[in-house]
């Protein structure tokens, strides 16, 4: 995940179904796959052609049960307990977390309009 503030750092879509839509995305943009063992199933990590990993497609279980379907950026903070605390102030609501993901924290609101968006904080 990107360390620069406020850009876009990674991008993942969660499913019940990770294992058909990788191969959805596989064939219909030309993405490699590399496949991450949670365990009992595994999810999915998506590359170009370089080889440069660009998003993430997963199940809809274990740590991911709760955060809804459909394409999810996420934005990196300085600081995940003040984007929050401003977040929730202008109007946003907390859906996910804050929990632990790929050494650091993330958590996934929703904001005023009802777009949903992730923190990451590395």
């Amino acid at each position: 995940m990107a360390d620069a503030l406020g850009k876009v750092g990674w991008l993942d879509i969660t499913t019940d179904d990770a294992s058909g839509l990788k191969d959805f995305y596989k064939d219909v943009v030309g993405w490699g796959v590399e496949a991450v063992s949670m365990g009992d199933y595994d999810d999915y990590v998506m590359m170009d052609s370089a080889g440069d990993a660009v998003g993430g497609i997963c199940h809809a279980r274990g740590g991911n049960k709760g955060v809804p379907p459909g394409w999810m950026p996420y934005f990196t903070v300085a600081s995940m307990d003040d984007a929050l605390k401003v977040a929730e102030a202008a109007g946003g609501t907390i859906v996910d977390g804050p929990r632990g993901a790929g050494g650091g924290t993330m958590a996934v609101l929703r904001d005023p309009a009802g777009c949903h968006f992730a923190l990451y904080q590395s």
